[in-house]
């Protein structure tokens, strides 16, 4: 029997998509690392580049200014005098029927007429007052009684459009009997209101009333709070669109009210309504206002649906933001946000809040023990193969350059092999291990044939030519220069490149990081990585030739290497220890005494047979023969790369001085001994 699957389709539920793409981290760790090695902490970093968004993922900011902008849209195309003109509309209506009528009843009394007409000729400008002038008038128009019937129908419904979203439509063509169902509604629902800010509610009186008046809540509260919240929101944006009219709005507004469905008694239970919802939110916005300039009118329920749509843009900037501790992506109202800008800007993020809690999961930021996100091992290590790669690829354009992705082998092959010892990682000989096993199998008397098992003893590795080790100086100038002219990134770029070089590739290498500014200091890279932009003069390379030197005499067996990457002549050298320690002395123009004991540190790192380039960033004349002369000195080279080159230029430089160790070249010396 032919076995059958079956598959069940439904409609997407709106969480993660399935067909998304998954989400690449490159991009943003590479942003945020080049913002953390710029100074700032990761945890703005990571902020930055939300904001920003990459080559294609919208950032906050973009959703941000479409948020502006639909805000912007709103108040422009809008005003809300809407109810008060179509109310002036009806009224007007009535009044001209009226008068026709009167013009063509040739039955009627001419003193009746005359009264009749000079009543509807003295009429108030203010709507309000016509209306309530009119309250007590006969109309003989069937037509114009019907128009000013509508006056008051339409108030009670905007009234109640104005707290309950959707009884405007619901109520047209009312009858007495839905008038009565909407009265008997509230009555109950600010007596279930009152019940509950004394504490005496129980939920089968919540139970009790949406069974009786559910019909006119679609939002479908599952408890009174759920009801509180929604109908507070929406009296709380009544309240801000009243308080957003003009005073003549307001009062005109006000006046009419009372002829809402021709009782005020509707209007003192909205009133009971507000004042209890304000009294159990109180932390809505009760007192806020806008300023509408649009043409566009708007009546009582549009109007507060459109000062609902202000608020919540308003929320959502501020969850944009992401300006309060600890805020996460999270957070953000992303069906709100659909709402207001469609489900584009949904999609977008969703994607944007699916990157933040992948960075956040994926190890590559990590909370140190004060709380602070920092960059982790994993994610140095893979902005190390980045760079790496990157410098990569600028050394592959430039002729007779070793490509890096083959820099680190053990050795040349000799095309012999031996057994594998302990701690070898040479790779395997196959053919001749294969060959040992067979050999010892049919030794044994088995057939190989059957069946062959590997043992430890069978295993021979491929010989190589043994290489040379390094011991590996990089000394970076962090004087305030470096910053200032925009070298200070592309320097940490450098360190973390040559690092991740010498720990993946040259394993028995040894790499010391120095940075030298008005004192010099061995960092660890990730020290370096975070090091903010320091705002102190002072160029001290004596001070980090002393430290190379004394890295250089702690491994006596590698060859010494020294890179030196600066942008300034020396200003600063170390005066000898006093009481307080070691005090460095500064001085722009150079004075002599640091130019001496710069030169003669580097005589004695020389001494040890140190193979030293110097990468010189900038076109200063001075600094441009003052590192030739240092160079020819040690028998060194200077190098000047582009800044955005120098990552390249220092890999490269690495590999050229490896691939021209010589076994018998006398390095290893004591600087301060004979040799």
């Amino acid at each position: 029997m032919r076995h059958r699957s079956s598959s069940r389709y439904g409609r997407y539920d709106g969480g993660p998509d399935p067909l998304a793409p998954p989400i690449d981290l490159s991009e943003a760790l590479d942003a945020v690392a080049d913002d953390v090695m710029a100074g700032y902490s990761p945890e703005r970093a990571l902020r930055e580049f939300l904001r920003r968004g990459g080559r294609s993922l919208t950032g906050l900011d973009d959703l941000a200014g479409r948020v502006q902008q639909r805000r912007r849209d709103l108040l422009g195309r809008h005003r809300l005098d809407g109810t008060l003109q179509e109310a002036k509309k009806l009224l007007d209506e009535a009044v001209l029927e009226e008068r026709k009528q009167l013009a063509r009843d040739i039955r009627m009394d001419e003193t009746d007429r005359s009264f009749r007409e000079m009543q509807l000729q003295n009429l108030p400008d203010s709507t309000a007052a016509a209306v309530t002038e009119l309250a007590g008038y006969d109309w003989q128009s069937d037509t114009a009684r019907r128009a000013y019937e509508q006056i008051k129908d339409l108030l009670g419904r905007e009234m109640l459009d104005q707290r309950f979203a959707g009884m405007k439509n619901a109520l047209q063509n009312a009858t007495d009997e839905d008038r009565e169902a909407i009265a008997s509604m509230l009555a109950d629902l600010n007596g279930l209101l009152e019940k509950h800010a004394r504490g005496e509610d129980t939920p089968e009186d919540f139970e009790q009333f949406m069974a009786q008046h559910g019909d006119q809540f679609p939002e479908n509260p599952q408890d009174i709070d759920e009801l509180i919240d929604a109908l507070a929101r929406r009296s709380a944006a009544a309240q801000r669109m009243l308080r957003s009219m003009t005073p003549e709005q307001r009062e005109e507004l006000m006046a009419l009210s009372a002829q809402a469905f021709g009782s005020p008694a509707l209007m003192e239970q909205l009133n009971r309504l507000d004042g209890n919802l304000q009294g159990l939110r109180p932390g809505e916005d009760w007192s806020g206002s806008e300023q509408f300039d649009g043409e566009q009118g708007l009546g009582l329920g549009d109007g507060t649906g459109v000062l609902q749509d202000l608020a919540d843009l308003d929320q959502l900037a501020d969850q944009l933001d992401q300006s309060s501790p600890g805020s996460t992506l999270s957070g953000l109202d992303v069906d709100k946000l659909a709402r207001q800008l469609g489900d584009e800007a949904a999609v977008e993020a969703r994607t944007l809040n699916r990157l933040e809690k992948a960075l956040r999961d994926s190890g590559l930021l990590r909370r140190g023990t004060d709380g602070d996100l920092a960059l982790s091992p994993r994610a140095m290590r893979r902005l190390g193969t980045s760079l790496l790669q990157d410098a990569a690829g600028r050394l592959s354009g430039r002729q007779g350059q070793r490509d890096t992705r083959h820099a680190g082998a053990a050795g040349e092959l000799t095309g012999s092999s031996r057994p594998w010892h302990f701690g070898d990682v040479e790779a395997w000989d196959v053919t001749k291990t294969l060959t040992n096993a067979i050999g010892r199998t049919t030794a044994a008397g088995r057939d190989p044939a059957a069946g062959l098992r590997i043992e430890v003893a069978d295993v021979e590795v491929q010989e190589t030519e043994a290489r040379t080790q390094a011991a590996v100086a990089l000394l970076v100038d962090t004087s305030f220069s470096m910053a200032a002219e925009g070298r200070w990134v592309p320097m940490k770029r450098t360190a973390l490149a040559l690092h991740h070089l010498v720990s993946t590739r040259f394993r028995g290498d040894q790499l010391q990081l120095v940075n030298f500014g008005r004192y010099a200091g061995r960092l660890e890279i990730g020290e370096l990585t975070a090091l903010a932009p320091l705002h102190e003069q002072g160029t001290n390379l004596h001070h980090g030739l002393m430290l190379a030197t004394r890295f250089f005499r702690q491994h006596p067996t590698l060859r010494p290497v020294l890179l030196i990457v600066t942008d300034g002549e020396p200003t600063a050298h170390l005066m000898p220890q006093g009481e307080s320690g070691p005090v460095a002395l500064f001085s722009y123009p150079p004075e002599p005494a640091t130019l001496r004991a710069t030169i003669a540190e580097l005589d004695r790192v020389g001494r040890f047979g140190t193979q030293t380039t110097f990468f010189r960033l900038g076109t200063d004349p001075g600094l441009e023969s003052f590192l030739a002369a240092m160079a020819r000195r040690v028998g060194g080279r200077v190098v000047a790369p582009d800044p955005e080159d120098l990552g390249a230029a220092v890999v490269g430089e690495f590999l050229r001085s490896r691939s021209t160790f010589s076994p018998f070249s006398p390095w290893g010396a004591d600087p301060d001994g004979p040799g």
